[in-house]
Parts: C-alpha cells; sequence; structure tokens
C-alpha cells in the first residue's frame, strides 16, 4: 500500500492501493500544463485577494511561490510525484512545502474539476496559436512556389486519368484553398473556448464571493463560462479541435499522396531535396520520400483520437467524471502530431523543384486537350452533346495511331465534321488550353497571377 493523497484523503481509512494509484494518476503526460495551470492560479489568488477572500500577505507569498516553482520546473530541478495525480496536486503541495499555510488557502473556491477545464483551455489556446502559425508559414511556401510555376504545365487528373492541362501553380494554390478553411476552423474553435470555467468548483459554484469575470479577465478569456455544471462536463472544444486536426491531417495526407507520386519514377514531376528523404539500407539506388510518408501515415492517429474523445464523451453524465482523465493523451498527441507534420511541410514545400518537361511531356499523353476541341466544335456551333461524339471518335483514332490531337492532319480532323478550321491547333495546344480558362478561379497564368495576389492580401489580414 502506498500513501493516501494527503490534499484530499482525510475521508479514507486505508491507503490507495499501489498499482492504482500509479494506474489513476495523469501527473506522467499532464505536467506538460504546468505553465497553464500556474497561470490559472496566479489568476485566481488575484482575484481571492480583490474580493478580499485572501489577505495581500498571502496573495503575494503565493504568487512569488509559483513563478519559483516555475522556474524550478523549467530548470528541470522539480520533482514530480505520481503519489500526487497530476500537475494541480504537485504544484500546489510544492507550493505548501515553500510558503506554509498561505499555499493551502490556494484552492479556495475553485476545484480540480474547473481547475482542470481551464488548463486544458489555456492549453488548447496556445497550441492553436502555435498551429495557426505553422499552417501561415506553410501557405507562404506555397503561394511563393504557385507563384514560380503559374506558366509550369502539367496534366490535370481525374480518377487517377489524364483529363485537362493545369496551370502546376494552379494545382497549389488549390491545396492553399484547403489550407485556408483548416485556419479558419481552428479561428473558430479558438474562439469558442476562449472561455473560463474557473469559479465553476467542483459543479455548482462556490459560496465565496469571487468575480469570474475578473478571472476571465486576468486569463485572457472573453468572458467565463455560463453554466457551472456545462463548465466542468464540457470538451467539446477539444472534440472539435481534433475535428479541425482530423482535417487538417487528411488535407496533408492527400497533399503527401500527391508528392509520392509525383516524386516517383513513372511521374518524375518534381524533386524533393535530400534532406527530405532516406535511402535503402540495401537498395543503392533508392530516394524514399519519407516525410510525405510518415505524414500520410499520422493522419490515421489523429482520425483515431478524434472518434477515441467522442466515445470518451458520449456515455458521461453530468458532471465530472474520471472518464475525463482520457481525454488528455489524445489531445496531446493530437498537437504534437499537427505541429510536428506541419512544420515538416512548411519547411518542405518551398523546396520543391518542378520538373517541367516531365510534365508537360505527361500532359500530352491522354488527350488532355480533347474537351478544348468540344468546346471550339460548340463555338462553332456544333450542339454540345454532337461535339462529344465528334471528338470521341478523333480520340479513338488517336488511340489507334498513337497520336495526340494535336498531331493530327488538319484532314484527318476535317473527316469528322466540316466545323473544324484552320484555327483548330490554338485550341489544342496546352498553352492555348490554360489561356483560355481566363477568369476568376480558372488555371490560366493570369489567374494563377491574381490569384497569388488575392493570396497574399489574405495572409496579411
Amino acid at each position: 500500500m502506498s500513501q493516501t493523497n494527503q490534499q484530499w484523503g482525510g475521508r479514507f481509512t486505508e491507503s490507495t492501493d499501489a498499482f492504482v494509484q500509479a494506474f489513476t494518476a495523469s501527473v506522467q503526460f499532464d505536467q506538460r500544463m504546468y505553465r497553464q495551470d500556474i497561470a490559472g492560479s496566479i489568476a485566481h489568488a488575484t482575484m481571492l485577494a480583490e474580493a478580499g477572500v485572501l489577505n495581500e500577505a498571502d496573495r503575494a507569498a503565493i504568487v512569488a511561490g509559483l513563478e519559483a516553482i516555475r522556474a524550478e520546473i523549467e530548470r528541470g530541478e522539480f520533482e514530480w510525484s505520481i503519489a500526487l495525480e497530476d500537475v494541480h496536486m504537485n504544484v500546489e503541495a510544492r507550493l505548501t512545502e515553500r510558503i506554509g499555510l498561505a499555499g493551502k488557502r490556494l484552492h479556495t473556491g475553485r476545484s480540480r474539476n474547473d481547475q482542470v477545464a481551464t488548463d486544458i483551455r489555456l492549453y488548447l489556446r496556445d497550441a492553436i496559436d502555435a498551429i495557426l502559425a505553422e499552417l501561415t508559414r506553410l501557405q507562404h511556401g506555397l503561394v511563393e512556389l504557385a507563384e514560380r510555376e503559374a506558366d509550369t504545365i502539367m496534366p490535370g487528373f481525374t480518377h487517377l486519368q489524364v483529363a485537362q492541362p493545369v496551370s502546376f501553380g494552379h494545382h497549389l494554390l488549390a491545396w492553399f484553398e484547403q489550407l485556408k478553411r483548416d485556419s479558419g476552423r481552428y479561428r473558430d474553435c479558438r474562439a469558442r473556448l476562449n472561455e473560463c470555467p474557473l469559479g465553476a468548483a467542483a459543479l455548482a459554484g462556490t459560496t465565496y464571493p469571487i468575480d469570474r469575470h475578473r478571472t476571465a479577465s486576468l486569463l485572457g478569456f472573453a468572458g467565463p463560462t455560463e453554466n457551472s455544471l456545462d463548465s466542468v462536463s464540457d470538451r467539446d472544444f477539444a472534440i472539435e479541435f481534433c475535428s479541425a486536426s482530423a482535417l487538417l491531417m487528411t488535407h496533408l495526407s492527400r497533399f503527401s499522396e500527391e508528392l509520392v507520386l509525383w516524386a516517383s519514377a513513372q511521374f518524375g514531376f518534381v524533386d524533393i531535396p535530400d534532406r527530405f528523404c532516406t535511402g535503402s539500407s540495401i537498395m543503392p539506388q533508392k530516394k524514399n520520400p519519407d516525410v510525405p510518408e510518415l505524414v500520410r501515415g499520422k493522419s490515421g492517429r489523429v482520425h483515431g483520437h478524434l472518434v477515441g474523445l467522442l466515445t470518451l464523451m458520449k456515455g458521461q453524465p453530468l458532471a465530472y467524471n474520471k472518464d475525463n482523465q482520457e481525454d488528455k493523451e489524445p489531445l496531446f498527441d493530437t498537437v504534437d502530431t499537427v505541429l510536428g507534420s506541419l512544420r515538416a511541410f512548411a519547411d518542405m514545400v518551398p523546396a520543391l523543384r518542378a520538373r517541367p518537361e516531365r510534365m508537360r511531356a505527361a500532359a500530352l499523353q491522354g488527350f488532355a486537350t480533347a474537351t478544348d476541341l468540344a468546346d471550339y466544335l460548340v463555338r462553332k456551333g456544333v450542339p454540345f452533346r454532337d461535339a462529344h461524339e465528334i471528338v470521341g471518335k478523333a480520340v479513338r483514332l488517336g488511340v489507334d495511331t498513337g497520336r495526340d490531337l494535336s498531331q493530327m492532319r488538319l484532314e484527318e480532323l476535317r473527316a469528322f465534321s466540316d466545323a473544324i478550321g484552320a484555327d483548330v491547333f490554338d485550341s489544342l495546344t496546352l498553352e492555348g488550353s490554360l489561356a483560355a480558362r481566363n477568369h476568376f478561379g480558372g488555371t490560366a497564368p493570369a489567374q494563377v497571377r491574381a490569384a497569388v495576389q488575392r493570396a497574399r492580401k489574405w495572409l496579411a489580414e
């Protein structure tokens, strides 16, 4: 048997089983919230003193003691104890060791229930700010690369079959748009979680004359949470964060899949710098795109964390339950995984080297300008369905003879429709195909450059 935690052990007649003590402890992983826990305690003590619940001497001793503990932790001198269960009790016990009775008064008017809810919100708020910074860095890299490659022609795919030629810069800006939505989701999540649960206490509030608006203000929250029961029960913000992260990782996984394909010998569209790749222990020629492959794989763990948190919460009655200790490890791992993946991409993407000659050669395969020929016929007065059939027959000839539409003679094309004139070849070039799509959101190089400017403006806001 081990000792019972003196912070709550007065009602107990026997010590906690040693295995149970270790099994139920969370300090091994929640100690990473020490900064948020100390900040919350300083704000709480300040509010209590202003409300007359603590005297000024106790407040000053508590604040000085907490700041000294923070320094101890950051120097690596703090001794974490599983017997004290979590970050909150470890910090409070050390505070009492340092300053005596004043340390025991800190917990007046609060519970670990509202304390941990506050700490997690503070932690996630900081995490979202860090994620948004990395997201922005990646978006800047995409915009710079898109501008450089606005005139680079590559095949656009549907069903992974050549569909129509597009600008490589246009393709990169499609990634940018996905990340733009991700950024909005994180900002929305941050706004919703930016309410302070402190003062909800265990579940019903407290009898002390606290000022929850003051505590919220001291911690930079928009205001206090509305309902004490919901305050300590709510983990919607954690689920919402993991949902936004799962979508982000889905996007990064799709980017990764394209990079893995593009970097292969069969595509050869891009070269990923050596510093983002590894070799083979047996095959000396190999250059493996490990960063995108690993990010693609890591998306699964973040998806799993979202499902885990949803499952964790679905059967819980109000208010706080020990189940909620299981919210932190998936949450922390999601933060670490997202930040690591974004950092890797933000470093790698600007360093990608396009191979325009390989992209162009691929765009000349698969009859990428077939739709342009159909559009040409429509402009000549041919109904679209008839134009579709005419072009299909021309493509059949190309398949049989191994030639692209642009490589056929005018007489061969006119055999399918006398609406075809000598000007048809302007529509069958790759450059002509891109230039013809010169409208908002289109792939014409001029539109890509305009989109780059809009993206830069958005990033600067």
